[in-house]
């Protein structure tokens, strides 16, 4: 492929790219928003692993106090 073609390539594939954004918003803000609540869940399920065990009670206690 000459230089000239793999320039062109690459402008389509860009606008290409481009469009399909700008067209699926929806569809990328909410990929965005999984892969950030992927992790979070991530850092609290490593955090988790780090802490001291506690009493199922001791839970219980503390989310009826949140609610």
């Amino acid at each position: 492929m000459t230089s000239i073609e793999e320039r062109r390539l690459k402008g389509i594939l860009k606008s290409a790219v481009a469009e399909v954004l700008q067209e699926q918003q929806d569809l990328l803000r909410e990929a965005f928003r999984d892969s950030l609540e992927d992790i979070a869940m991530m850092r609290a399920i490593q955090a988790g692993e780090k802490s001291p065990i506690t009493s199922r009670k001791r839970v219980l206690r503390q989310l009826g106090r949140a609610v």
